[in-house]
């Protein structure tokens, strides 16, 4: 039987990370950081126009609110890590660090795929049933959804932070990726973790195919109802709906691939490449998709705009 020698609880970890020393990783890496300013920026104005505007006040923005805050505390759970990183030239990252990057993504990953069947639901209600939007959606119903989102991630993530760091780790301590992350942390675990990757296959199954089938019939539903529309109402309804599930579609099929898979089916760099997609693209592509495309939400920006500049003169 292998010795406790081998392996500890409390050593740190080496990530590998996304950039190497090439001039490449200097163009990756301002990459990076550029879309890290412009998702915080981003997200951060919506939840502020949001907040500031009453005639954004209703269940929809109130749902995008919460998924900005959500894109927020995700890409900031990695991406100032990797900027650290890159920048000291040191890639370690201690047990505790390595324990609340997992914790804190696997909270906001599970809660976010549970907001954006939330947010579809929403769209259903309001294009299909319109009558029934005050009754089916009122003020506590989108309270009720974000709170069960943000309870239902962080008990998911307790379970699976504490299944992950209970297994021993031996030899390598290096994660060959840019953050700690379950299906990467596995492959250095001395013993089978086979009963454990069924787990995530159940939570897989609640967090990632029951939410996404969700959403795509609420939005088949809704292209039914568009389909009957006036031409100007139904081009623009296709777009719109076009685009979310591009997004949609961005963030689960990745997140899919990454923790549905065997083990033995995965890859670094394949891992690596499609984590950037659910950790890094889609907090940038949101609020751009769900909020700055809406007329409603560009007249309250300008609004607030004006005030601030009348209020400095």
């Amino acid at each position: 039987m292998m010795g406790l020698e081998n392996y500890t609880l409390s050593s740190d970890f080496i990530l590998l990370g996304l950039f190497s020393s090439s001039q490449t990783s200097l163009v990756s890496f301002s990459f990076i950081f550029f879309i890290f300013v412009m998702t915080i920026t981003e997200n951060a104005l919506m939840i502020l126009v949001i907040r500031r505007d009453s005639r954004l006040h209703t269940p929809m923005y109130f749902l995008l609110s919460h998924l900005s805050f959500m894109d927020i505390l995700h890409i900031s759970n990695i991406v100032p890590k990797m900027i650290a990183d890159y920048l000291s030239g040191s890639r370690t990252i201690s047990f505790a660090g390595c324990g609340f990057q997992i914790f804190l993504s696997l909270t906001l990953l599970g809660g976010e795929c549970l907001l954006l069947a939330a947010m579809s639901y929403d769209r259903y209600v309001a294009i299909c049933h319109p009558l029934r939007y005050p009754v089916l959606m009122r003020d506590n119903s989108s309270g009720f959804m974000a709170a069960g989102s943000w309870f239902v991630g962080i008990l998911n993530s307790i379970v699976h932070t504490s299944f992950a760091l209970h297994f021993p780790f031996c030899h390598s301590r290096a994660i060959d990726h840019f953050f700690c992350e379950v299906p990467a942390m596995l492959k250095l675990s001395c013993i089978d973790t086979s009963r454990y990757e069924r787990g995530v296959y159940v939570s897989g199954i609640i967090f990632l195919l029951i939410p996404f089938s969700m959403i795509s019939i609420s939005y088949m539903q809704i292209l039914l109802t568009v389909f009957q529309m006036q031409s100007g109402a139904r081009q623009k309804s296709l777009s719109t709906c076009s685009f979310h599930m591009v997004v949609v579609i961005m963030y689960y099929g990745p997140f899919i691939f990454t923790y549905m898979r065997p083990r033995s089916y995965h890859t670094p760099g394949q891992d690596k490449f499609l984590a950037i997609f659910y950790t890094i693209l889609t907090p940038t592509l949101n609020p751009i998709i769900y909020s700055f495309r809406n007329k409603d939400v560009l007249m309250a920006v300008k609004n607030i705009l004006k005030s601030n500049f009348l209020s400095k003169n």
